[in-house]
């Protein structure tokens, strides 16, 4: 399996939407994220860029079957993602100031 990055630009997404949507998720159950090994989130004048890493496409679409109906429900309009073969990641570790690199052939 290819890990991959998803990138969403979500127009009209707000803070206010995703906490919810977040807290929806949550309710939904952790089991929900399998497969998901990084959420990034930013704010941008229009919206929210949403930048996820998964194990695999077949993941993030387990994963959509869950989302969509909560980001619908939360008046949302779902973005298409835009997908990318994972080249690299560098993740600052929670806990203490370690930095982890993972390296992803193509």
């Amino acid at each position: 399996m290819e890990k991959i990055v998803a990138q969403f630009n979500i127009v009209g997404f707000t803070p206010e939407q995703y906490s919810q949507a977040t807290k929806d998720l949550e309710a939904a159950g952790k089991e929900k994220y399998a497969g998901r090994l990084c959420h990034i989130a930013a704010q941008q004048p229009n919206g929210l860029l949403i930048t996820d890493v998964w194990e695999s496409e077949d993941a993030l679409n387990r994963f959509s079957e869950t989302l969509v109906p909560i980001l619908t429900k939360n008046g949302v309009t779902p973005a298409q993602p835009t997908l990318f073969p994972l080249q690299n990641m560098i993740i600052k570790e929670v806990e203490g100031s370690e930095m982890r690199q993972e390296n992803f052939a193509l």
